[in-house]
């Protein structure tokens, strides 16, 4: 084994060990029946340091790369999706604070010192109807005579809504109708004017509680605001590491989901007789080969996180081909994800179909795949472009 393999064996063991994912999948049942927030799961991971690991160990924290925290998640994801996906906003935060910090720009390491004494982040940039996600916002940010910003408009699938204490969010100054700018910096859930939707029954997911957040006047005061970017293609340390790590970040989970769902698919065909060939399924050919055509599929995916997550790390520089490779990743384990998840029940057979069957929370977890931005449609015409377009 590698001294990298040998390095990732022990975070495994140090933050995930077999005895809580077992603990953590007992629990994805009830949280999903019951439509319940995954308290006791977020509660055992900030005992084992998890919501830390981003955190610089001069901070006191982890200190974990981007590449370790993608592994990390897609084997949390094995055992809980729905947690994977909720813990995942506060580690976006947090490692794109991280990714700053070692490029340079330390002016967000505040973030660290509130991440070690508990707080929790979550992820406001989701807006309905803004397909522009982080050049556009629909939400509209007023400028303060003080530096601050007063910030008004609705952020969709919040994550850790039950829970969070601060939040990065960003909204739109259209002061200057000509030159529109995008502000971004985070706000404090004590401040006044957040409400929380309570509708959160939906397909899948569930134990994540992403509920919309609607921001009424709530002031991000002037020491909180990150940046002040042009609205549209401006490129940008803090855009860019958001981007990075919310695409190879989310890829994981839905990786993660794909390789549980291959494992139940194989434990189904060992398990389930046919009466007709005289053996398990496991021993017939037309089964044999849907699951070996997905775990042929699946290979892909692993390898794409696992090589953009290094090469940010490295400070590999790849240039206009960022968006292009970070996109393309979280597509491709989105859409392996619901591949494995339904070859998988086909595998098991009518059991699947169960709600209770964990295959069945499996496949309705990777539904919420289609709705991360960008949408597949979104995405198109820019590797469309990069292809037909002459530069």
């Amino acid at each position: 084994m590698s001294d990298r393999e040998t390095r990732h064996t022990e975070l495994a063991e140090k933050y995930l060990p077999d005895d809580l994912l077992e603990r953590f999948r007992d629990r994805a049942e009830v949280y999903d029946r019951e439509n319940l927030f995954c308290h006791d799961d977020l509660a055992e991971l900030a005992t084992q340091g998890y919501l830390s690991v981003f955190v610089p160990t001069e901070f006191g924290g982890g200190g974990l790369t981007l590449n370790e925290v993608s592994r990390l998640q897609q084997r949390l994801a094995t055992a809980a999706p729905s947690t994977a996906l909720a813990v995942n906003m506060h580690l976006m935060c947090t490692g794109v604070v991280r990714a700053m910090f070692e490029r340079g720009d330390r002016s967000l390491s505040y973030v660290f010192d509130e991440a070690l004494t508990g707080e929790i982040f979550a992820f406001g940039v989701s807006e309905a109807s803004n397909d522009g996600v982080l050049q556009d916002s629909t939400t509209v940010a007023e400028p303060q005579p003080d530096g601050g910003y007063l910030l008004t408009g609705v952020k969709i699938f919040t994550s850790l809504s039950p829970v969070w204490t601060r939040m990065i969010a960003h909204g739109l100054d259209n002061t200057d109708e000509n030159n529109p700018t995008l502000v971004f910096g985070f706000l404090e859930r004590s401040a006044d004017g957040i409400s929380t939707s309570d509708q959160w029954d939906v397909l899948g997911m569930r134990g994540s509680q992403s509920r919309a957040t609607t921001l009424t006047k709530v002031r991000m005061r002037p020491d909180r605001v990150a940046r002040t970017i042009p609205a549209g293609k401006h490129p940008d340390l803090l855009t860019f590491a958001i981007a990075t790590h919310f695409q190879l970040l989310v890829g994981s989970v839905y990786a993660g989901i794909a390789r549980r769902a291959l494992t139940l698919g194989a434990q189904g065909l060992k398990t389930r007789q046919s009466s007709k060939n005289g053996t398990t399924f496991a021993e017939v050919p037309e089964f044999r080969s849907r699951l070996a055509d997905a775990l042929m599929e699946y290979m892909a995916v692993p390898a794409q996180l696992e090589t953009y997550s290094r090469d940010f790390d490295d400070l590999v520089d790849h240039g206009a081909g960022w968006p292009l490779r970070l996109i393309s990743a979280r597509l491709n384990a989105s859409t392996v994800a619901r591949h494995a998840t339904e070859s998988a029940m086909m595998c098991v057979g009518g059991a699947g179909f169960n709600a209770g069957h964990e295959i069945n929370r499996l496949f309705r977890d990777a539904t919420a795949s289609l709705f991360h931005p960008p949408s597949v449609d979104a995405a198109r015409p820019m590797y469309a472009a990069a292809l037909l377009d002459d530069n």
